[in-house]
């Protein structure tokens, strides 16, 4: 049998826990296909699946998100051929030289678009796909505000909202990144340190944020519910700095008969047909020059440990990609 290199884990804790192992590579099955990685997607999830915040069955693999090329075919898989070139962006094991996947899970990539810009953005895409045209529907002409606007989340919204008629509200960790984030198309962007932010980010809004959009968590949640307009929407999508302590319905009462909501990117993907439709509108963005992917850190298999303390440590800027 042969074999491939793989990052695992076996118990969940910080980066030293990843290790690179020698395991057998997968066969397809029925329904399922082998892609041989070109590239793979670093995003946080991955460092709340290793740091056992979202649990997973150990020992397990990481990394939800790569592109390569169509490798083994499995039985009934009649609408690929091996040699094209696919991507994906909520699976388990990218960290690695292949991997198997259900039919189902993959998207097809254009021309156009590189395997290192399918792996790095697909994940991060699809979720300001479903922030902005899911979650909170916007049409253009709002005032929103994005929390975290520097980092490969932040610098695709940047984007989508402008090519949206949006007009982004940003927060970042430095004046660099507050930078980055303008220069992508935020309107406006703060550094998150400093006693006056709640008072810059008024002042950007005066009436009001109809909607927040926070994968901070836990240090920026009650000055973001204090900055919503009455019957604002808080966005909840990720845990940067902590989970929320508590959800507390009388302070949403307090605050204007206030909306909160966690979605998930897994949620829109088990809706039949979204995950095409989406990956279609990102790479038609891509194509049109509305969206960039910043690839700004790339990291060898052998260098995952670093890549995670990169950023968990908030040392790295839009985008992150492992090469196998």
């Amino acid at each position: 049998m042969s074999t491939m290199r793989a990052v695992r884990v076996d118990s969940c804790g910080g980066p030293e826990q990843m290790s690179i192992r020698e395991v057998p590579r997968p066969e397809p099955g029925p329904g399922e296909v082998r892609i041989c990685l070109s590239a793979c997607g670093i995003n946080l999830i991955d460092t709340y699946h290793r740091s056992g915040l979202y649990p997973l069955a150990l020992p397990t693999g990481l990394g939800c998100e790569g592109a390569g090329r169509v490798d083994a075919i499995g039985d009934g898989v009649d609408d690929l051929n091996v040699g094209e070139r696919v991507g994906f962006a909520m699976a388990m094991g990218a960290y690695a030289e292949a991997i198997v996947l259900p039919r189902s899970a993959l998207v097809k990539i254009p021309d156009a678009v590189t395997d290192e810009e399918a792996a790095a953005v697909l994940l991060k895409a699809m979720t300001v796909d479903y922030l902005f045209n899911d979650t909170f529907v916007l049409h253009g002409g709002e005032t929103v505000l994005f929390h975290a606007a520097a980092g490969g989340v932040g610098l695709i919204a940047c984007q989508w909202a402008k090519a949206k008629g949006v007009r982004l509200i940003g927060t970042a960790s430095t004046e660099a990144k507050c930078k980055l984030a303008l220069s992508h198309g935020a309107a406006e962007c703060f550094v998150s340190a400093g006693d006056d932010l709640e008072t810059r980010l008024r002042s950007a809004a005066p009436s009001g944020y109809p909607v927040v959009y926070d994968s901070v968590g836990r240090s920026t949640y009650r000055l973001s519910l204090g900055l919503l307009a009455p019957l604002g929407t808080f966005v909840s999508f990720g845990n940067a700095s902590g989970p929320i302590d508590a959800i507390v319905p009388g302070e949403l009462a307090l605050g204007g008969s206030l909306y909160f909501t966690r979605p998930t990117l897994a949620t829109h993907m088990a809706r039949p047909g979204w995950m095409q439709a989406s990956a279609d509108r990102i790479f038609d963005l891509i194509q049109s020059g509305a969206l960039t992917v910043d690839i700004n850190q790339r990291y060898s298999l052998d260098d995952v440990v670093s890549a995670h303390k990169d950023l968990e440590g908030r040392r790295t800027t839009g985008s992150s990609v492992l090469i196998p």
